[in-house]
């Protein structure tokens, strides 16, 4: 009788190995890719501006109210009354800060309605308003104080005294046409 034991071992050790091997070389052969889902953290989370220009889609989330589509690629009309909510720049609790917002006044505008006041309010607390007679490119620039602002972001509601009415077709209130608006540093 011949022993087959040693037999038995060697083979079984050889299927081991085989084992081992196929398992290790696995992923190699592996042509499908894992799907990687990429999501923004909190920390990732783009956060709030202290300037929004208006030809930027995404500040569109600043804008709260009054303002019409982006039209070309730069600016927007607003509506009789528009609000934007910025975040406060560095120190403006302590030092206050300056308003400022870039704005064209078209001729279709001052034709039709002669002089359009702009007035300004921070968190509730009103801004002298300016009155634009011409046509032509304006910055609106107010102090603000450092008592108006509270908290990560600050509330900025616009009203113009006069907007053109929807007409020739066009559904939209027309007042100015904003390019940016911000708050600065002192």
């Amino acid at each position: 009788m011949t022993n087959t034991f040693p037999w038995n071992r060697w083979a079984a050790r050889l299927g081991l190995a085989a084992l081992v091997l196929t398992l290790a070389f696995a992923p190699v052969g592996c042509k499908r890719k894992a799907k990687v889902r990429v999501q923004a953290t909190e920390e990732e989370t783009p956060r709030m501006a202290s300037t929004v220009s208006m030809g930027d889609p995404r500040s569109a989330s600043q804008l709260v109210s009054g303002f019409h589509t982006i039209e070309q690629n730069s600016w927007r009309w607003t509506a009789r009354q528009f609000t934007v909510v910025l975040r406060p720049p560095l120190g403006a609790a302590q030092k206050g800060a300056a308003l400022k917002m870039r704005l064209t006044v078209p001729d279709p505008v001052i034709a039709q309605l002669k002089t359009v006041s702009l007035a300004a309010s921070v968190n509730g607390h009103p801004l002298p308003p300016e009155t634009y007679t011409k046509p032509g490119q304006y910055t609106y620039t107010r102090d603000v104080a450092a008592s108006f602002f509270a908290g990560e972001s600050t509330k900025i509601e616009f009203q113009l005294d006069r907007a053109m009415a929807p007409a020739n077709g066009d559904v939209r209130e027309l007042g100015i046409v904003a390019q940016s608006i911000g708050l600065e540093p002192k």
